[in-house]
């Protein structure tokens, strides 16, 4: 049994012991956690109880963006040691599945991903995980850091499938965790500059930080305007959408230019109409992006070389004992929050 934080039911969370996998088989590694990232999808569980076809029927251990400490590998275990930092891609699929075969493993019916109903999650003390899915953490990145490379892999699944050219200009719908991290894997992919569009002044604040991203307030000027004045009117090459906001659908096509890529990357929560003409008519390629597939040590490798820092997105940090107030701190979207962590070890 295992002290962990569990998700009872909608709205209600508690911390307390659980039985959770204890023994390393042989692929696998046990690893004791250090910290873990509060994800919008975690409190989103919380507040509402279900994500689309995912719903919760019984109590489950949130958490899937961590880092921590290897503490013991299977028989068969070459790549890690014991003491060895690691971070975890949290969604384990069926490797002999059609979905893995063709290399897009995200979207394999059989994956089983971490705090999605009805695996359990890792805010707990250890977890066992297969050595495939844990990379080793060089030593200039930190746990902290490493917990972010769950999030930062899903802007540089964006990236990739937007086929960003060198010099593109990018545009991005939301600035929350991640539509920072598509703007900053979208500069890092070879965007000259970026565009990020919010409707709070402390969230483009913290993105205005970083050198190549221009925050714009759309609650002083459409983001339409100020793309198509900073374009000479032909609009972005890249635009991506990552509010989750039913209401930046309206318009969205005006941003992008003739030819370009439209990525979605926020999930709506309802239904949200598209402007096929729009499309059509600019004959704009869109894309869409669920998790992410053959990326994790890539984001690892931005990292640890410095292009990208995380760092400053990192705005608050919780003992493990105080998992709860973080999700309540989470749930209330305050502007100045961008990601929340939960630290495991004292």
């Amino acid at each position: 049994m295992q002290q962990a934080l569990v998700l009872e039911k909608k709205g209600v969370l508690s911390l307390r012991e659980i039985d959770l996998p204890a023994e390393a088989g042989p692929g696998e590694v046990k690893i004791e956690i250090d910290t873990v990232g509060v994800c919008g999808s975690d409190v989103h569980y919380y507040t509402h109880g279900a994500i689309g076809p995912y719903v919760l029927r019984e109590p489950m251990v949130l958490g899937h963006e961590a880092a921590g400490t290897v503490v013991d590998v299977g028989s068969d275990v070459r790549n890690l040691k014991v003491g060895d930092r690691v971070c975890m891609e949290p969604g384990v699929p069926n490797l002999s599945s059609r979905a893995s075969k063709l290399g897009i493993y995200n979207v394999d019916p059989d994956v089983r991903f971490w705090a999605t109903p009805p695996i359990h999650g890792v805010l707990t003390p250890f977890v066992i995980h297969p050595a495939a899915f844990t990379y080793k953490l060089p030593d200039n990145v930190s746990f902290a850091e490493g917990a972010m490379v769950e999030p930062f892999a899903i802007g540089m699944q964006a990236a990739t499938r937007a086929r960003i050219q060198p010099g593109d200009v990018g545009a991005v719908i939301g600035a929350g965790p991640i539509g920072i991290m598509v703007a900053l894997a979208a500069l890092a992919g070879g965007c000259a500059r970026v565009f990020i569009s919010d409707l709070s002044a402390d969230k483009l604040k913290i993105a205005g930080q970083y050198p190549g991203l221009i925050p714009v307030n759309i609650t002083k000027r459409p983001f339409a305007d100020v793309i198509a004045e900073e374009t000479g009117g032909w609009g972005a090459d890249v635009v991506f959408e990552a509010s989750g906001s039913p209401k930046a659908y309206q318009g969205m096509f005006d941003l992008v230019r003739p030819g370009g890529a439209f990525v979605l990357v926020g999930l709506p929560v309802e239904p949200a109409q598209l402007d096929v003409a729009g499309a059509i008519s600019k004959e704009v390629r869109i894309e869409t992006v669920f998790r992410y597939a053959n990326i994790f040590d890539r984001a690892l490798e931005l990292i640890a070389s410095g292009k990208v820092d995380l760092k400053p997105l990192i705005t608050g940090t919780f003992d493990f004992k105080d998992s709860i107030k973080a999700f309540e701190r989470a749930a209330a979207g305050l502007p100045s929050d961008v990601k929340l962590q939960i630290k495991m070890k004292e």
